[in-house]
């Protein structure tokens, strides 16, 4: 009798081998799942930069203030009789002091408001 249990407990682990780990095992499966899903990501993040490509060039070829625009910031190109001054805001570090400071704490005098 012991003997018969050892013997289907062996043929029960080669019937679960291939399950597990074989060609289409769950473990391969649940990888290539892993991958799709990631896959599936970039695919999003791609789409959604692809319809803000196509937007652009869609209002690059009906019209002619994002051509204008781009020629003024891109090429640096003016209209005739025009004077073009770019200003450009540097952003602020949080640690350096702001462009206008606060002045200096006023001391109260006692019996003063």
């Amino acid at each position: 009798m012991r003997w018969l249990t050892v013997g289907l407990l062996v043929l029960i682990a080669f019937l679960q081998y291939p399950l597990w780990f074989g060609k289409g095992g769950w473990l391969r499966v649940w990888e290539y799942d892993r991958q799709l899903e990631q896959h599936k990501e970039i695919t999003r993040q791609l789409e959604v930069r692809n319809a803000g490509l196509d937007a652009e060039v869609r209002d690059l070829k009906t019209g002619y203030e994002a051509i204008e625009e781009r020629a003024r910031f891109e090429l640096g190109m003016v209209k005739p009789g025009e004077i073009f001054i770019p200003i450009t805001e540097k952003p602020q570090d949080a640690g350096s002091p702001s462009a206008t400071p606060l002045p200096p704490p006023q001391e109260r005098k006692p019996g003063s408001r």
